[in-house]
């Protein structure tokens, strides 16, 4: 909040105040009463004025300083800023097949972590740092599951994705057209997007589905809507998370899964990257925690949102208060002459 005048060039007409106090404050004419005595005379003549004049004087400047202050409109400014964003509309689709339980995206060997703990802590950071996007989320095995619809409630977003794991869908096979055409049905309904953007993530090569990875893309392509594909996790044979026969992890008490295993993982790199050229997008490989985290921080430098950001302030007149006063000052001053401080012809 800030405190200031409309009028502020008003206020100089505070500076004639004194010389108005200065010409009161003089003697008037001669006095033509005929008094009895000389003392007397001497001293009604005195030049100074008496204690009742003074006050009314007092009074009536105070109440035209008042009026003046009143007329330069003092307010009170209180600010608040409009912005006008130009956000991005992202789904971020996920793999949760079962070969997300492998641990090769471990932060160290202390601190295991399955694929899919990897991604849902870093893709977290990264909805943090967009604030003005709507960001929904989709996974992906066999078939497709919206986590989240496209929505600004991050908050929300978080919650839903927390609750993502290995096994609450069926992740025996991976279905990445299926999952790039639902993302698509998703940002296409938004008719005010500024831009569309898909993060596809898998670890896998697609092998279910009624609908082919490369024609999903050409799809998204008609759509306006760039691709980024991350390969998540290294070839070859890597220790896996130790899981019941739905696929659900087994957890220790620190909620850190356990190794139950080697496995075979391949990826089929020729096709994500085939997606991202025809949207205009880019491939991408994470092979460990830290790429994995520059992967995303990269794209977030590549699809940047614009805020233009406007100031305003709101004004609350003040005027009425000194105004206010200044009246009940000069009634004051009018009441007083006209009785207890009256004067005598």
């Amino acid at each position: 909040m800030n405190f200031d005048f409309s009028n502020p060039e008003l206020l100089w007409l505070l500076a004639a105040l004194p010389l108005l106090a200065f010409f009161k404050g003089k003697a008037g004419k001669d006095a033509s009463v005929v008094f009895s005595s000389t003392a007397i005379a001497k001293e009604v003549s005195r030049r100074k004025k008496s204690r009742a004049g003074a006050l009314l004087i007092f009074l009536r400047l105070l109440a035209i300083a008042l009026l003046i202050v009143a007329l330069a409109r003092p307010r009170l400014g209180k600010g608040y800023t409009e912005r006008d964003e130009s956000g991005i509309d992202i789904v971020l689709a996920v793999d949760v097949s079962g070969s997300m339980a492998a641990l090769d995206l471990s932060k160290n060997r202390a601190e295991l972590m399955t694929r899919l703990d990897a991604v849902k802590k870093v893709i977290e950071d990264f909805i943090k740092k967009r604030p003005n996007d709507r960001i929904g989320m989709a996974i992906f095995g066999t078939n497709t599951f919206v986590v989240s619809p496209i929505t600004l409630n991050h908050d929300w977003l978080l919650q839903n994705i927390e609750r993502v794991d290995i096994g609450i869908i069926d992740g025996t096979s991976t279905a990445i057209g299926s999952a790039i055409a639902t993302s698509v049905n998703r940002l296409r309904g938004l008719k005010d997007a500024k831009s569309r953007v898909i993060i596809l993530l898998t670890d896998g090569e697609n092998n279910a589905g009624k609908i082919s990875p490369i024609a999903a893309a050409e799809a998204a392509a008609s759509f306006d809507t760039k691709i980024y594909t991350i390969a998540a996790g290294s070839s070859g044979r890597i220790p896996y998370a130790a899981a019941d026969r739905n696929g659900k992890i087994f957890r220790n008490r620190f909620g850190n899964p356990e190794i139950g295993g080697y496995g075979i993982c391949s990826i089929d790199e020729s096709e994500l990257k085939k997606i991202a050229e025809i949207t205009g997008g880019q491939f991408y490989r994470a092979n460990d925690y830290k790429n994995l985290q520059s992967i995303y921080d990269k794209i977030d430098s590549l699809e940047k949102t614009e805020v233009k950001i406007r100031n305003f302030t709101e004004y609350q007149e003040l005027f009425k208060y000194p105004l206010t006063l200044a009246l009940a000052l000069l009634m004051l001053e009018r009441l007083l002459a006209n009785t207890r401080l009256r004067r005598l012809p």
